[in-house]
Order: structure tokens, then sequence, then C-alpha cells
């Protein structure tokens, strides 16, 4: 029976400096992105990804607005990812500099191009960055052979 996982992933920015927190994550997906993670039985898609910013990063977000979505469909397993896109510049609290996903901090979204992303990451920025894309699409399996030197290594359709 094909799976399903649904997740989130949050752009919080500083709105004095125009930096964004991102996370060196260490224990899957690893590289730098956004944080964000899984989404609980009985839980909406927005309360989770509040959440998950509070465990990742010690801040409590408000006023979230939505990005958009990436789909990930695998062609051999039929399983789907979802990952739902939000970003604010409403929070409070004391950022932790690390916890057991690894490093967090603030760094600019030009600085962002030159670091280690986490696989995929990269092309995520573009539905968090640009107004007129509202959901990413893939369709691969864990077979496909993809050069991530090329842009756009996956072949995302963007919409």
């Amino acid at each position: 029976m094909p799976k399903l996982e649904i997740t989130n992933m949050v752009m919080v920015q500083d709105k004095s400096t125009g930096k964004v927190i991102v996370q060196e994550r260490v224990k899957s997906w690893c590289g730098i992105s956004f944080p964000g993670g899984h989404v609980e039985n009985g839980e909406s898609i927005y309360d989770s990804a509040v959440r998950e910013i509070k465990e990742e990063t010690g801040l409590k977000i408000e006023n979230l607005k939505y990005c958009g979505i990436i789909y990930w469909f695998n062609n051999k397993t039929e399983d789907k990812y979802f990952v739902h896109l939000y970003k604010t510049t409403d929070f409070s609290g004391e950022m932790f500099t690390e916890t057991e996903e690894g490093r967090v901090f603030w760094a600019s979204i030009e600085e962002l191009y030159n670091m280690q992303l986490s696989s995929n990451f990269r092309e995520y920025l573009p539905v968090f960055l640009e107004d007129r894309y509202s959901e990413a699409y893939c369709s691969w399996n864990d077979g496909m052979d993809v050069d991530l030197t090329k842009p756009n290594p996956w072949g995302i359709t963007y919409r």
C-alpha cells in the first residue's frame, strides 16, 4: 500500500534585516534548509508548522502566510510526500542556536545560494520567494539518474 507523508516548512524572516532562519540539519535531509517537520495525527497543517518552529527554533510564530505546496510522487511505489510551505515575519521569544536536528542561525537570502543546502531545498525556494508559484510537482523514484549539477535536476514542474 502506498505511503502518504504530510509535512511543513516555514520561512521565518526578520523584517528589520531581511534575514531568514535556517537550520543545518544533521539527522535527516542533511544540509541547510528552513525548519519544519511532519504533521501529527489530529493536528492541522498550520498548527503543525507553529509547533515545529517552536520545537526546532524556540520561537513562537504567528500570522503564517501560505506560500504553496511541493508534491513528490514516487512513480514506482506510488508513495506521496506533500510539503506545505509557509512564511512569516511575526515571531517572538529567544531562538535556540542548536537542537538535536542541527544548528539554527540567521542568514540572508543571498547567502543561502552559497551554502551546502539540503537535497532539493534549492527547488523549494521559488515557491517561497516568487509570488507567481503556488505548487511544485515532481514524479520520481530512487532509481532515477539525477544530475544535481544541472538546474532543476529533478524536473520539477512549477505552477
